[in-house]
């Protein structure tokens, strides 16, 4: 299992699951995987990281793998 901070990183930025999805056009589903430590495509993380507003330089803050 890959850690990551994503609910962490979501929840400070008082974001849903349901809106951070939308925002990345991925299913709420998929992110409640993620946010259990599930791996993911290096798309999804991309789709993820500029949903929540980072640059993709800035994916060591979210996904630690």
């Amino acid at each position: 299992m890959s850690a990551n901070s994503l609910k962490k990183v979501r929840e400070a930025i008082l974001m849903s699951k349901t809106e951070l999805a939308r925002k990345a056009n991925i299913s709420p589903i998929t992110i409640a995987r993620i946010e259990k430590g599930m791996p993911c495509r290096m798309e999804t993380q991309r789709k993820i990281l500029l949903a929540l507003g980072f640059n993709l330089s800035e994916k060591n803050k979210v996904f630690s793998d």
